[in-house]
């Protein structure tokens, strides 16, 4: 199992499952990271947190926590 916090500057990949349970997996979802959806990886912060990436078109900033969540391939 990949998470998206252990992917690396550059890389495109697809979620394939969302962990965690109610209102986190709930914002998660809210967000636009969805099962099957593609994800580059644009920045990491220099301590990791936050992690910048784009999806559906647009740039979104995740905290290491909620990355952590998010199952990718």
């Amino acid at each position: 199992m990949k998470t998206l916090r252990e992917a690396g500057v550059g890389d495109t990949l697809r979620v394939v499952k969302l962990h965690g349970e109610g209102a986190v997996k709930r914002r998660i979802m809210d967000m636009g990271l969805t099962k099957g959806v593609e994800v580059h990886i644009r920045k990491v912060a220099p301590l990791g947190d936050p992690v910048e990436v784009t999806v559906r078109g647009y740039e979104l900033s995740i905290r290491k926590e909620d990355a952590e969540m998010i199952e990718v391939e």
